[in-house]
């Protein structure tokens, strides 16, 4: 069901994209930035690669932990003010993390309070999109995916600039002073749906947590999409924080060559994929309603090879263009990582299961920058993150066969074709 718009903004439903856009925008550069100024908060705070990995798993893992609350709130509270709060509050942390003076600040401000603050948007933002959006919903959630693309291209060589001007305790605090800025905006300009009253949707907003969870895990569909998210966001989160890095003391190129570059390439690429994947996918499901997970299955399955290349390919220039292809192949993906799963839960619970989903992402996708991090400190960095790029691709095959589990045998049985 497609909620009514305010009455005095008939146009209301794009507005909030535009939005959330911004908002999610700063969702993901708060977080990119710290990768790009990575080789500069080592040398200052002197930790080491296993140290800043653990920083990256901390807050994959408080992530983790706090967005099954915030996707079970998302369903019932104000999502107006569960978003806006979210951004003021990491927006906050992320510039106290410029204050940090050892790994005790780093963990606080950035892994902790970044990362708490980070884990209440995205299930009710998703949730709120779709709520305004349903002939054009994956397009929708596609632009919305899009901000975090463009975010990270952006941060990559804005956050390395504002670095190597002012040093890398400015990059926090300009890019949480914009966060709190918008905070205000979305105070004064953000609306909630308007109310459903069904009785089964009353009845499902009405569920305490643990029943609904137990009507999301009977749905076959749900788990093997949900692996094959898993997956992805745990090659996603050894990226953000490695790539840089990886990049830069391999070919000895410079912090904002390695940093922007590595994010403009791979995220512009993105863009282009998910709102390709995005358009195409509202106009083909209507009459192959299976659509969406044949082009997630095939992305990641094509996509796998190109990881591993990362870790192998000695040439400069054709690591960008691998990237590249690993960027479109992802948002191809990604295009439809909500879509596919609201076409098989009820409605009411739009934001629990994105909480779910995003709490099994993050407990597993956690561990890849530290995994990364201890190959870097045992084999070398160059050597050690180039042999753990390339294992990454074994995630990509092991999603890429989930994901064609769920179109083969359970989609046809679990899709609810009301939504």
């Amino acid at each position: 069901m497609q909620h009514e718009l305010p009455t005095n903004r008939p146009f209301y439903r794009w507005e909030l994209l535009i939005l959330l856009f911004f908002t999610y925008f700063l969702h993901q550069a708060d977080r990119a930035i710290f990768g790009i100024v990575l080789p500069s908060i080592k040398a200052d705070l002197q930790l080491t690669d296993t140290q800043l990995g653990l920083s990256g798993t901390i807050l994959f893992l408080v992530l983790a932990v706090m967005v099954p609350i915030a996707g079970w709130l998302g369903d019932r509270w104000s999502k107006k003010w569960i978003i806006t709060c979210s951004l003021v509050f990491w927006s906050a942390a992320t510039m106290m993390t410029g204050l940090s003076r050892g790994l005790a600040g780093i963990i606080m401000f950035r892994s902790v309070a970044t990362g708490g603050g980070e884990s209440f948007y995205g299930p009710a933002a998703t949730s709120l999109i779709a709520a305004f959006h349903q002939k054009t919903r994956a397009l929708a959630l596609s632009i919305h995916q899009g901000s975090l693309y463009f975010g990270i291209m952006v941060s990559g060589f804005l956050g390395a600039w504002v670095a190597g001007m002012f040093g890398w305790r400015s990059t926090f605090y300009i890019f949480g002073g914009a966060g709190i800025l918008l905070g205000i905006v979305l105070a004064f300009r953000l609306r909630d749906p308007g109310k459903d009253n069904t009785k089964t949707e009353s009845k499902d907003e009405s569920l305490p947590p643990w029943e609904s969870v137990k009507i999301l895990v009977r749905i076959p569909t749900v788990w093997l999409l949900t692996a094959g998210f898993t997956a992805v966001v745990f090659v996603n989160n050894a990226y953000l924080v490695w790539a840089p890095m990886f990049i830069g003391t391999k070919f000895g190129v410079t912090e904002i060559t390695a940093g922007g570059y590595s994010m403009l390439y791979h995220h512009l690429a993105a863009l282009f994929g998910v709102l390709i994947g995005g358009a195409v996918a509202d106009a083909v499901v209507p009459r192959r309603p299976t659509f969406r997970l044949q082009l997630q299955a095939v992305a990641m399955l094509c996509g796998a090879p190109f990881i591993f290349l990362i870790g192998r390919i000695d040439s400069l220039t054709g690591l960008w263009i691998v990237i590249a292809i690993f960027g479109l192949l992802r948002g191809l993906y990604e295009s439809n990582t909500h879509a596919a799963v609201f076409d098989v839960v009820p409605q009411r619970l739009r934001a629990t299961v994105v909480g779910l989903m995003i709490m099994c992402g993050f407990l597993i996708g956690s561990l890849s920058p530290l995994l990364l991090g201890l190959l870097g400190d045992r084999y070398g960095t160059a050597t050690g993150l180039g042999f753990g790029f390339s294992c990454l691709s074994l995630a990509w095959v092991i999603g890429g066969l989930c994901v064609a589990s769920a179109l083969f045998v359970a989609f046809n049985k679990d899709r609810l074709a009301s939504n």
